[in-house]
């Protein structure tokens, strides 16, 4: 199994342990390394059975306007444009200890904020028979929930996990983790 990390985190994947699908022929991304693991899908001849996308970077109903601001505090301030993403990953929950930040580049967050995901790119891997899934947490703070499941719904089995953020955690979830 291959597992892509949000932009700017390490050890992130053991936040998804309870979804993923530990084989070799799964492909899984949270954030940022959703799109990285959707275009290495895309672009791959090896045999991948599942893409597992958690809380997809989906930005494209965002204006321009909203984008070149995220840009310009992040060149301007990178340690604190950090920690306030950082922080707003885990809400509404605290912020997951065993999770660590790293710095990112400003190529990264363009990437991020600029990436448009495509229906008939999505739709060519539905026709392959690969199974995509989506997971979204009903209370994230970086992307629009409700327009990224109309947008994946009619590509991938979605699914919405109540009262959990960005990184699909909830109070309860940091609180039980121990």
């Amino acid at each position: 199994m291959k597992f892509y990390s949000g932009f700017s985190l390490s050890n992130d994947k053991q936040l998804f342990s309870e979804f993923l699908r530990e084989s070799e022929f799964n492909v899984a991304g949270f954030s940022y390394g959703a799109i990285l693991a959707f275009k290495e899908v895309l672009y791959s001849d090896k045999r991948i059975d599942t893409l597992q996308l958690f809380s997809p970077a989906f930005f494209q109903d965002k204006p321009e306007k909203f984008k070149r601001t995220q840009k310009m505090y992040y060149s301007k301030d990178k340690k604190t444009y950090l920690q306030n993403f950082f922080k707003s990953c885990f809400l509404p929950a605290n912020i997951n200890e065993k999770v660590t930040l790293k710095e990112g580049s400003e190529e990264e967050l363009s990437l991020l904020l600029d990436y448009k995901w495509k229906a008939d790119e999505l739709q060519v891997l539905k026709d392959k028979g690969l199974k995509i899934e989506v997971y979204l947490g009903s209370e994230d703070k970086i992307i629009n929930v409700l327009k990224a499941k109309e947008f994946f719904l009619p590509f991938a089995t979605t699914y919405l996990i109540n009262s959990a953020g960005h990184a699909l955690e909830t109070k309860d979830t940091v609180l039980n983790s121990g």
